[in-house]
């Protein structure tokens, strides 16, 4: 006589049982669901988000609140972009020092070639530059013709330093010489969309 066998502690089904069979395969379907359904949000979750989409993007700015001599900042792919709106003072107050600087002519590729004088700049009274030194990436100051700065020459011309590590730049940031930036401030893609509106990040044609 046959004696059949009893369940497992956990009331498990014979070995071969057409119920238990169906039991985990609706187990594990439900299984699969749970996880993708986790999945999905998590990988969505990785994405770029609309602030760093927007970020790369070009950004507009109003030149009409900048006073003669003031300068606005803004943030363009992460990083601090000056705007100056330069007096004839300031400048005239780029001429007569070339021999100090260690690139007057902007040789180097650190702006678009439409700023390739030596005003770096689409017209002589806005400059933009990007406001990072470039020897390690610190901040400027915005230092005016005439400061008492001990940090800084007794004929200092106006421009920016950095305490950091002593980069000096002039008016339209050119690096002078023997300081540890390499090169001079570099000036991002513009354009003027019309007389009070400025556009970092596009170099087309307004």
């Amino acid at each position: 006589m046959l004696i059949p066998r009893p369940a497992g502690p956990a009331g498990d089904a014979p070995p071969g049982d057409p119920e238990r069979r169906q039991w985990l395969m609706t187990t594990a379907a439900a299984g699969g669901v749970a996880a993708v359904a986790v999945a999905v949000p998590f990988v969505s979750s990785l994405g770029p988000s609309e602030r760093a989409r927007a970020a790369g993007g070009p950004v507009e700015v109003d030149l009409a609140d900048i006073p003669p001599g003031g300068m606005k900042t803004v943030e363009w792919r992460g990083k601090p972009v000056w705007v100056v709106r330069r007096t004839p003072e300031m400048i005239a107050a780029l001429q007569g020092h070339d021999a100090e600087l260690a690139d007057p002519a902007s040789l180097r590729d650190q702006q678009p070639d439409d700023a390739r004088n030596p005003l770096r700049a689409l017209r002589p009274e806005i400059f933009v530059a990007v406001g990072l030194c470039t020897h390690l990436g610190c901040s400027p100051t915005a230092v005016p013709q005439g400061s008492a700065n001990p940090g800084l020459p007794a004929d200092w011309p106006g421009g920016f330093f950095c305490p950091c590590h002593g980069s000096t730049f002039d008016g339209a940031g050119r690096v002078f010489k023997n300081k540890p930036a390499p090169t001079n401030l570099e000036i991002p893609p513009h354009r003027f969309a019309s007389d009070t509106r400025l556009v970092i990040g596009d170099e087309a044609s307004a």
